[in-house]
């Protein structure tokens, strides 16, 4: 595709021709460091720079650029580049642009703009961009202290149903002069809230992202400087348990990895007007109890509040501790200390009750209308220890009342007890649960709806994906799909939020990742889980199923710690980030030759784990299939799975540069084992691989192992078991779901992929939906298997559906030669049998937009393309005359200028938005 456009002219389309007004219609926008919208404490000493252009013109391209950067506003406002002048670079790159000027000090502020210039003339940025550099020495907290208090009180329970009161912490400091400015770098574990003069610092809840802490400890930086005030002020801070003082104590210790009781370190940067600085750290002189409100904080049982216990100005000046202890001085947690450089979580949405119902019981059943992840806040008069009791679940049983047995031991029950003043409001601090229902009991009178709002709470990230089809079982698929992604991002991506599991399984990312990237700005967030899992492989190169490994999962099998590879190079394909490939290739290439040597027998991988998990079972109540025509052979998978990694390894290593004989053993191995497993597994009779699964024929001829001249044969049989076998439904699991829907329409079904994505009988995504679902469900039998592993709440089985959505239907697709949507492939499947598609997504270069829909007689086709960027246009006809763009005809005479490819006109456009009629 790259040697064709490089050899052949195309006919470029604008909508506006450009003139000297036009200029000030362009703009530079969005700038960022290192991809984030709050760069604080950047833990990168060679930060990379990135910047939008805006036009309302077509056929903008970036010519060059000049980047300055100053150690204060005030230079960079006189061009005083200080700290880096690129100087007038000849290049069109604008996102990821490393940043190569005098070394950047702990906690150095750096502020930038850049100037670019483009075929239509010279842009400089209106926004002033700025950053600060995090503690990026472990020595500069040397004279910082842990402290806590490492001991259980009373009512505590170190148990499998583990309670633990919060800690308090408190300090007065005495500010002599006016503050310049003033930053607090705190790392609070598990999960904290600081405080300052009694207003809480920052939006954050359910801060810091867990990580494992004997190897990396994140810190959070905070801008206090308006916080403080000449004179007396207090610091204080709430410890909770979160992932740290882990869920379940002493049960199961030789699987669930346990790190300690809660535990804080902080320094205060104070910076005074006459240029004199000071630090506060935490140290013996801190104050702490653990008799305040909150009583116990487990993630999986829930909060337990008592507003008779609260301490009216205990984070204020002036406030009484003389009760309270001295804080001790304790073990660090072990692991480096780093900056955290992804979003913390936020409470972004709110929903309310749609109705209440009173149960025989006299507790009262409220319906949230959607399940959600978060917490609910309460409105409540009533009397001194009157307590409410609040437990969550996903769904009902027959008889109205909760359903909980797929919850397994988690208690999932938050209880407020009343201090009697007036109205309370409240919500908890340190917990979230997965639900749609409520039960509530003990309050005080008749709730209503009003006295209630949930609060929908995940990592702050933007939604930057919207879809919509003329097919409503899809639009409510994709519904699902956004809910049940973003409750599962909490600062890792989890499996589920509701039971007591919540771990960052591998396997359901593996392509995962790739559609959700679609939907979330999820960079920072999966850039963040690679380092999670190079942490957790061990000395001799092996991988856990889950990482950070809070469960001790090593299995050894290719397709979970596989994922390791894929979401990299979805990293790398959707956001241009070639850093992550870098940082990385050396721990995976590691884990490869792990493999290879452990458990490769006669050029076959002989490990697996999973298997296809989770295949659709021929009866309702079971959990997996016990047909063998279902089931594909696990060496098959794996090593069909490892072919498919070491073609990304080979990618990688030609990405990096690396030296011939990496590219020439990802050659050789993959060679032999093509030639083993089709020895092995391939019917040359049947053209059917092993037991003719989807999956099992499916694997091979997605990764390129099948023999050219078979493939359209082996697809026959694949399109065989679609659609007579199993009736036009879904028969694979997690891993052939991964691959299905674009192999379905590569090889010329779009219509079968459809038909799949709008069924709404057992199985399919829109049976979930059909029988009440508004997220994705672990199984596709998810509301009549035993209750064990049924949750409402996963999105493992989404496998390439998102992907499908958005390349395949919507035809926003970037282009692998031109990574991070530098060039767009915009090929839709017009003739699946939807009538419209209107489908959006931010990429790094700016708003990609294609709005398609079918007339009886013509095809209407709106694109936008973001300036520095082109796309690829693929239109179903091919017949010039047939085709206006823009109200301006195409005609023979200009056929040299775009190319007739397999019955398609194949047209590439320039920045811009475009308006084209294709006549049918």
């Amino acid at each position: 595709m790259k040697k064709f456009f490089l050899h052949t002219t195309f006919i470029i389309i604008t909508l506006i021709s450009f003139s000297a007004k036009a200029q000030n219609k362009i703009s530079v926008t969005n700038l960022q460091c290192e991809m984030l919208n709050n760069p604080e404490g950047i833990d990168v000493v060679k930060p990379r720079l990135s910047w939008q252009i805006n036009a309302d013109v077509n056929d903008v391209k970036q010519t060059a650029y000049q980047i300055i950067v100053a150690s204060t506003l005030e230079n960079l406002n006189t061009n005083n580049a200080d700290l880096w002048d690129s100087g007038k670079i000849e290049n069109d790159e604008s996102v990821n642009i490393i940043y190569k000027g005098k070394k950047l000090d702990d906690r150095q502020n750096a502020f930038w703009k850049v100037t670019v210039w483009t075929n239509k003339g010279e842009i400089q940025s209106k926004e002033k961009a700025n950053f600060s550099m995090g503690i990026l020495n472990y020595a500069d907290w040397k004279s910082t202290r842990w402290i806590g208090y490492e001991k259980t009180s009373a009512g505590d329970s170190i148990s499998q149903y583990s309670k633990l009161s919060a800690r308090y912490l408190r300090k007065e400091i005495n500010v002599k002069k006016q503050v310049k400015n003033a930053k607090v770098y705190i790392m609070g574990m598990g999960l904290y809230e600081l405080y300052i003069n009694g207003n809480k610092i920052g939006d954050q809840v359910l801060a810091p992202v867990p990580t494992d802490y004997t190897k990396n400890v994140k810190y959070n930086v905070f801008d206090v400087t308006s916080q403080l005030q000449e004179g007396k002020n207090a610091l204080g801070t709430i410890l909770g348990n979160g992932r740290f003082f882990t869920m379940r104590q002493d049960y199961k210790p030789y699987k669930i990895k346990t790190f300690g009781y809660p535990k804080m370190a902080l320094q205060l940067f104070v910076e005074y007007t006459d240029g004199t600085k000071d630090v506060i750290r935490t140290d013996d002189t801190w104050k702490v109890t653990t008799n305040g409100p909150i009583l116990s904080n487990n993630e999986y049982d829930g909060e337990e509040y008592d507003a008779r216990k609260e301490m009216k100005g205990w984070n204020t000046t002036n406030f009484d501790d003389k009760n309270w202890l001295t804080a001790e001085y304790v073990q660090e947690p072990g692991g480096f200390y780093e900056a955290q450089m992804t979003p913390n979580m936020k409470i972004m949405g709110e929903v309310k009750p749609i109705s209440i119902k009173q149960t025989p019981r006299g507790t009262y059943i409220f319906d949230m209308g959607q399940n959600m992840v978060g917490w609910l806040q309460l409105k409540v008069k009533g009397k001194s220890g009157e307590k409410i009791n609040m437990k969550f679940a996903e769904s009902l049983q027959t008889d109205g009342s909760l359903y909980i047995d797929n919850l397994r031991d988690a208690r999932t029950t938050d209880v407020y007890t009343l201090k009697g003043e007036g109205e309370e409001i409240w919500e908890p601090t340190f917990i979230f649960h997965g639900f749609r229902f409520v039960e509530v009991s003990g309050f005080p009178t008749k709730p209503t709806v009003d006295n209630f709002v949930g609060k929908v709470v995940y990592d702050d990230i933007k939604t930057i994906g919207t879809f919509e089809s003329s097919d409503a079982v899809m639009n409510q698929i994709f519904k699902n799909a956004y809910w049940g992604i973003r409750g599962n991002y909490k600062g890792m991506p989890i499996d589920c939020p509701q039971r007591n599991e919540r771990q960052p399984w591998l396997g359901d990312r593996t392509t995962g990742a790739y559609g959700e990237s679609f939907l979330f700005d999820s960079q920072t967030l999966y850039a963040k889980w690679l380092d999670d899992i190079k942490n957790a492989q061990t000395a001799d190169g092996g991988i856990p199923d889950v990482a950070p490994a809070f469960w001790r999962y090593y299995g050894d099998n290719v397709t979970w710690p596989g994922t390791y590879i894929t979401v990299a190079d979805m990293l790398y394909q959707q956001f241009g980030d070639k850093k992550v490939i870098e940082k990385h290739y050396p721990s995976m290439k590691k884990w490869i030759v792990y493999m290879e040597e452990n458990y490769l027998v006669n050029d076959l991988m002989t490990k697996d784990k999973y298997g296809d998990w989770c295949v659709p079972p021929e009866s309702l109540e079971l959990i997996h299939s016990k047909d063998s025509t279902r089931t594909t052979n696990g060496e098959l998978i794996a090593s069909a799975f490892y072919y498919h990694l070491l073609q990304k390894m080979k990618k990688f290593a030609t990405i990096n540069g690396t030296n011939s004989e990496n590219i020439q053993y990802y050659d050789s191995l993959s060679e032999r084992i093509k030639t083993a497993f089709n020895a092995k597994f391939f019917d040359s009779k049947t053209n059917k691989y092993a037991n003719n699964t989807v999956t099992a024929n499916l694997l091979p001829l997605t990764f390129g192992m099948v023999p050219e001249n078979l493939q359209s044969k082996v697809f026959d049989n694949i399109v065989h078991e679609v659609e007579v076998t199993y009736k036009g439904h879904i028969s694979t699991g997690v891993i052939g779901t991964q691959f299905l829907m674009r192999t379905l329409s590569q090889f010329g079904r779009p219509d079968l992929s459809y038909k799949l994505a709008s069924n709404n009988t057992y199985p399919s995504w829109g049976y979930m939906a059909k029988n009440g679902a508004t997220t994705i469900w672990e199984l596709w039998n998810g509301n009549t298997a035993d209750p064990k592993m049924n949750s409402q709440n996963h999105v493992m089985l989404l496998g390439d559906l998102l992907i499908w959505y958005y390349e395949n239907i919507a035809g926003i697709k970037s282009n692998p030669e031109t990574p991070g949507f530098k060039q767009i492939i915009m090929k839709p499947d017009f003739e699946t049998g939807l009538t419209f598609v209107n489908a959006s997504y931010e990429s790094i270069y700016g708003l990609i937009k294609s709005d398609w829909k079918k007339a009886k007689n013509k095809l209407e086709w709106k694109i936008n393309i973001p300036a520095n960027s082109s796309a690829i246009v693929y239109l179903p006809t091919s017949d010039i005359s047939a085709v206006m763009v823009n109200n301006q005809k195409l005609t023979a005479a200009f056929s040299s200028y775009y190319k007739i490819e397999n019955n398609n006109l194949v047209l590439n456009l320039s920045s811009g938005s475009y308006a084209i009629v294709v006549k049918r």
